[in-house]
């Protein structure tokens, strides 16, 4: 996703979208999918590809709970794209130390693919700035932009070479790929162990405070929706109790008199 310039947009979990969707979902998924990844058949081809952008070589890295909340539009942008990258490169040693029962080599791959500047939707949105000032200057300067960015078929090469080019078949994971070549990452932290588990913990922390977070508001949540229920059916039965004890005759009236 490519946001507004400053702009910073919250999930209906609490976290800043940019890094939530960037990649705390990327994180959540993968740790789900981890046993069923280690356990395929040593023929299978598995190769898991991490998209990224050139955003990541300026993003400030700090681990803080704030900031995975508050941190602002193309900030947290970069700061999402760094922090996947990072996982990813950790991700493929994590899946090499795995020791397969049958013995066999560990045959899935992480790859990060950067498709380069092309003519999306998101790379419209980063150009204008998401205003409708912004929006107008870059209809007016399409041309240039035609010229200078890649067409969505040409920035999809990357992921497709990554996926099917028979050089990845058994060769090393937790490179980085663009223009249909392997190239270096331009920041240290990607490969760093101590910097990968410090963002694994961090991580695995952030998504138990969130389920928990979220447990306590479903609980809410239904309390308050049962509320209602009970209350009308508390009323129901006061009434149903009212009602019978008007249509019973009281003794020595006249009702009960000429019941008799």
């Amino acid at each position: 996703m490519t946001p507004a310039y400053g702009t910073s947009r919250i999930t209906i979990n609490g976290l800043e979208e940019e890094w939530a969707v960037n990649y705390i979902a990327h994180f959540h998924l993968l740790s789900i999918l981890n046993p069923a990844l280690k356990a395929q058949p040593p023929d299978r081809d598995v190769r898991v590809l991490f998209s990224t952008c050139s955003s990541y070589i300026g993003a400030s890295w700090n681990l803080n709970w704030t900031e995975s909340r508050t941190c602002a539009g193309n900030k947290s942008y970069a700061r999402s794209k760094l922090a996947l990258m990072i996982f990813a490169v950790a991700f493929q040693k994590h899946l090499d130390s795995y020791d397969r029962p049958d013995k066999s080599p560990n045959n899935a791959r992480a790859f990060i693919v950067d498709p380069g500047f092309s003519r999306t939707s998101g790379t419209r949105r980063w150009l204008s700035g998401g205003s409708l000032w912004g929006l107008l200057l870059y209809m007016l300067s399409w041309p240039l932009w035609w010229l200078i960015l890649k067409s969505p078929e040409q920035g999809a090469q990357s992921y497709l070479f990554t996926a099917m080019d028979e050089e990845f078949v058994r060769g090393r994971g937790g490179k980085m790929i663009k223009e249909c070549r392997e190239v270096p990452i331009l920041r240290t932290e990607v490969s760093d162990d101590k910097v990968a588990k410090q963002l694994w913990e961090f991580s695995e922390k952030q998504i138990e405070q969130l389920e928990k977070e979220g447990a306590v508001k479903r609980a809410l949540a239904k309390k308050e929706q049962e509320a209602p229920q009970q209350n009308g059916s508390t009323s129901a039965t006061s009434s149903g109790v009212t009602k019978e004890n008007e249509q019973k005759p009281t003794a020595g009236s006249r009702r009960s008199r000429k019941a008799k």
